[in-house]
């Protein structure tokens, strides 16, 4: 999962694949706003085909975050 994620990352935000890590802050460390963020939780509700609250998206703090989540999601269905 964390792979998938690091892939559409580096593609939809342009980041750098060496800089995302899974302990990486998505604000401090790689300078995601709050545009970016949402705009990326769009781009994984359809890749994975999942809904994800607006609360839950400002729970997203570090790259692992984002990953734990969809694992979870993922175990539910």
């Amino acid at each position: 999962m964390f792979d998938q994620l690091k892939e559409i990352m580096v593609s939809e935000l342009q980041l750098k694949d060496s800089d995302i890590k899974p302990e990486s802050r998505l604000t401090k460390d790689l300078g995601i706003n709050s545009l970016e963020l949402a705009d990326l939780a769009m781009v994984l509700e359809e890749k994975f085909d999942l809904e994800i609250e607006d609360n839950d998206i400002r729970k997203f703090i570090t790259v692992g975050d984002i990953v734990n989540y969809l694992e979870a999601y993922k175990n539910r269905k």
